[in-house]
């Protein structure tokens, strides 16, 4: 004859409509009242396989529902996956870790490792370097294994003995009693601070730390585009880490130094060519400067000043791209501060023979004053 099993809501004493909130407090409630770590009461066992089959249900909203819609027949062994009754688990405490995170009962890692430090370096590049990329080599000090013990620890010849208080775990035992019953947790070694071992004859050279401050030769690739203040990310270059932990970081902080010709604006380059009155006037070929060379630029006739022109493809290659910016060429006219006789002869000439062509404010066209005459009639 088998026993029906019984309502998982019924199990752990809730409502069908429960929260999970309220879910989670039943079965902690009832789990601390019927684990057979504490209740040596016949039955006790079974009671707690049941509360435990009933939350691994309940818990999973996609189980729970299926339950809600078809009963035990449709969740048929969900419940007995849960863990094999208490049997995975050390002590009272370790449920409520699996559970919850954390409980009655703490377990700590054996090992005592630890990630090395990052560190920071500022490195100056030349601005032609931050456009086209270039690879840089610099010295940094920090922190590694000593070369002697190589980060053992002890002196060569020498090995650390088990500490004799955790017997090489690194964690010792300790129970208490409470309301609750006896609660069992694992407490870092003090004597070894859970290394599990101790250093008996330290390395001479590091006096048993294992590490050592050391100037270091690194090369950074710097890839073209990049800009000012941008961040290069050294990964396991910071300092060693201890007890066999990862090394850190090390982020490398670009400065790009200033162009005495070119201003940068993203990936275009903005520059500025001076032309004389003639030169705009009559309009002429010129060279400008580029990053990749001299380049040759059309200046119209009647070019006024401030006006600016672009060459395609001459700025600066987009960072982890192919495309490059464009170089911006600002014209302003020049004015010159001393004529000879003759000069000044032939400028007054020209200028008795020009008719006053008023520009309006963006260097075009009629004048705001003919624009106003034209508005009014």
């Amino acid at each position: 004859m088998t026993t029906s099993k019984r309502d998982y809501y019924d199990v752990l004493g809730v409502a069908h409509g429960a929260s999970e909130e309220e879910i989670r407090r039943a079965f902690r409630r009832l789990a601390l009242e019927y684990h057979p770590d504490r209740n040596k009461k016949d039955g006790a066992e079974e009671r707690f396989k049941e509360i435990n089959e009933a939350y691994r249900v309940l818990s999973d909203s996609k189980t729970r529902a299926t339950y809600d819609q078809f009963g035990h027949s449709g969740t048929a062994g969900n419940g007995a996956r849960g863990f094999d009754g208490f049997d995975n688990f050390g002590g009272f405490g370790d449920i409520f870790d699996a559970f919850f995170g954390s409980g009655s009962g703490t377990r700590t890692g054996s090992s005592n490792a630890r990630r090395g430090a990052d560190l920071q370096y500022t490195i100056n590049i030349e601005f032609e370097e931050a456009a086209f990329g270039s690879e840089k080599e610099f010295e940094i000090r920090r922190v590694e294994s000593c070369d002697r013990c190589r980060g053992n620890r002890s002196e060569p010849g020498n090995q650390p003995s088990i500490c004799a208080n955790c017997k090489g775990n690194g964690q010792v035992r300790r129970s208490h009693q409470s309301v609750f019953g006896q609660f069992v947790q694992m407490a870092t070694c003090g004597t070894c601070r859970g290394e599990g071992k101790m250093i008996t004859h330290p390395c001479t050279e590091c006096r048993g730390s294992g590490r050592q401050r050391r100037s270091r030769q690194l090369v950074v690739s710097i890839p073209a585009g990049i800009e000012h203040g941008t961040q290069i990310r050294l990964a396991g270059e910071g300092e060693t880490g201890t007890n066999d932990g990862p090394a850190g970081d090390l982020y490398v902080s670009v400065s790009v130094k200033e162009h005495p010709l070119f201003e940068r604006d993203r990936y275009n380059l903005h520059f500025s060519m001076p032309v004389n009155v003639v030169q705009a006037t009559l309009g002429t070929t010129v060279k400008i400067p580029t990053l990749g060379g001299e380049a040759e630029l059309d200046i119209p006739a009647g070019t006024q000043s401030g006006q600016r022109f672009r060459l395609k493809g001459k700025g600066i290659v987009q960072l982890n791209g192919a495309r490059r910016g464009d170089q911006i060429v600002r014209v302003f006219v020049t004015t010159p501060r001393s004529l000879t006789e003759e000069q000044q002869r032939l400028f007054r000439e020209l200028g008795e023979s020009l008719a006053i062509e008023p520009l309006d404010a963006d260097g075009h066209g009629e004048s705001w004053f003919e624009k106003l005459k034209d508005t009014f009639g």
